[in-house]
């Protein structure tokens, strides 16, 4: 494991958002949905596509807090332009499980990872 610095890791912007909209992405070369991120009046709706497939559905998924990094520059996905990288954890079969707040707590969009 590499060690990193308090100042590399406050370089990384990780922000709290909620899905306000999501689409299957067929054009994907591995199964993905595309996500439309609120992050609130500082940062606005970001675009990502994220490889969740497996545990969600599109429409399982608006409404739902979730984590990402909002400061990577923008990568192009087949046809979609992905903005951030939305944050998760693999399980034991190698799925991921997206991450954010716990349920019950109203984080406001664009929330800074402290």
């Amino acid at each position: 494991m590499t060690e990193i610095s308090l100042a590399d890791f406050m370089a990384v912007d990780i922000r709290c958002g909620t899905v306000i909209d999501a689409q299957p992405f067929p054009e994907a070369r591995k199964p993905a949905i595309k996500l439309w991120v609120d992050f609130g009046e500082e940062i606005g709706v970001r675009k990502s596509s994220a490889q969740i497939t497996d545990h969600y559905t599109p429409e399982t998924l608006v409404g739902r807090k979730v984590m990402a990094v909002v400061n990577f520059p923008p990568r192009q996905i087949g046809p979609f332009m992905s903005e951030v990288l939305v944050l998760g954890y693999p399980d034991a079969d190698g799925a991921i499980v997206l991450a954010g707040p716990d349920d019950g707590f109203d984080l406001p969009n664009g929330a800074r990872l402290a």
